[in-house]
């Protein structure tokens, strides 16, 4: 008993040389009941190579238990040693009343190697031999969330929760959230969150429970389990960008901008989080502040598309076309090309008076924007000013043809016959 106290002791104090002694005197003096207990206390703590070796000796005693190979194959498949764990799961007899068992182990294994159909099919012969097993039911159902077959995972998780099953180190109704949620069914997702939330809180049933309620537009009730998540959690990063949506959607632009500066505050290197907050002051009017936070995106991730074109029409809308030229001249210089950018970057040479670069910058845009009108019309006044009168009559015969109705663009083809 004195060294299972220490045993105890040393897995606290997490001292691996005195476990390691310990054991080996353990596995002399104790009997194989308080072998076997002390190999699941050392599961559960997570000293998996030390409860091996406590279960490697009781199957040197016991060479014929077909419990110990099934215990010891678990364990040495979270040892990333599955070839052993294989060995030892097939030596488990048909006629050996935890055959049922190993099947679902051996389910476990195909499933971590992808072969899912295999999987199955053990599962579903452990099933023959016991139909009614609450345990087989639930790791079938796993197996069939896990492959996206959510309507036939749904029924065998909601037959567990009618029959009040109770699943050790699962929780029913959370599952039920999930596959929910997975299958896009976010009402009774919503539900099921709120039913596991009554049993315990946790911050992603809080996450989950708010995406579910943002999905069916129930704003207000995403925003309350949101908040209570960053109080509960207040690094759980996701939660901001989801809880600001929720704010914008209720047209609450002010709150959503201070609810991503305070995720920034916490996470200062989610380029999202600074996008976010430059559209939040887009729509307050604070054209500095949304510079400032789309710059700081743009710096984390120079590739990123979506911020650059937020940025570079903000410039746009100041006529700021140095700015736009300088953003885009330093990202060609990292070989980073946004071909989205070339009729604004095109216009900004045009108007700072750089038409050799302009028609450079209109010549690569033409190809991906002869069916944007905007660009064609800015495109044909430039060729006129220019002096490339064939081309510009071949653009505003594309804008006739796009658009026969606009007399603006038929007497402009006509100025050319």
């Amino acid at each position: 008993m004195f060294v299972l106290e220490q045993i105890i002791q040393a897995l606290e104090a997490g001292d691996l040389q005195a476990l390691q002694s310990l054991i080996d005197r353990f596995l002399i003096d104790a009997e194989p009941a308080k072998q076997y207990e002390m190999a699941e206390m050392l599961m559960q703590f997570g000293y998996l190579q030390e409860a091996d070796r406590i279960l490697e000796n009781l199957q040197f005693i016991f060479p014929e238990e077909a419990q110990i190979k099934i215990d010891r194959a678990t364990v040495l498949m979270e040892l990333t040693k599955e070839d052993e764990a294989l060995n030892l799961l097939l030596e488990v007899k048909e006629t050996d009343a935890e055959y049922p068992q190993a099947l679902v182990v051996l389910a476990d294994y195909y499933q971590m190697q992808g072969l899912f159909e295999v999987a199955e099919k053990h599962i579903e012969l452990a099933l023959e031999i016991l139909p009614h097993e609450p345990l087989l039911q639930f790791a079938k159902a796993e197996l069939l969330f896990e492959t996206g077959r959510f309507t036939e995972s749904v029924r065998l998780y909601e037959e567990l929760y009618e029959n009040k099953i109770d699943i050790p180190n699962a929780s029913i109704p959370v599952r039920l959230a999930e596959v929910y949620r997975a299958g896009a069914a976010y009402e009774d997702a919503l539900h099921f969150y709120m039913l596991a939330l009554e049993d315990e809180v946790t911050p992603d049933l809080l996450f989950g429970s708010a995406y579910a309620a943002f999905q069916i537009e129930k704003y207000e009730t995403a925003i309350q389990q949101l908040e209570d998540l960053t109080e509960l959690d207040p690094d759980y990063f996701s939660a901001y960008l989801l809880l600001a949506q929720s704010y914008l959607m209720l047209e609450d632009h002010k709150r959503a901008l201070i609810t991503m500066e305070q995720g920034i505050a916490r996470d200062e290197y989610d380029k999202s989080f600074y996008l976010f907050a430059g559209k939040m002051a887009l729509k307050l009017g604070d054209s500095e502040k949304a510079k400032k936070y789309l710059q700081e995106a743009i710096a984390l991730d120079p590739e990123y598309m979506e911020a650059t074109l937020v940025l570079t029409s903000v410039y746009r809308q100041e006529d700021d076309f140095e700015a736009i030229i300088d953003l885009y001249e330093s990202l060609h210089k990292e070989a980073i090309d946004f071909s989205a950018l070339l009729p604004f970057v095109a216009e900004a040479y045009d108007q700072e008076e750089q038409f050799e670069k302009a028609s450079e910058a209109y010549n690569l845009a033409y190809d991906e924007f002869k069916e944007d009108e905007q660009f064609l019309e800015k495109y044909c006044y430039f060729l006129i000013e220019d002096g490339q009168q064939d081309k510009a009559k071949t653009v505003a015969q594309q804008l006739v043809a796009l658009d026969p109705t606009n007399e603006d663009w038929q007497l402009l083809f006509e100025r050319f016959e």
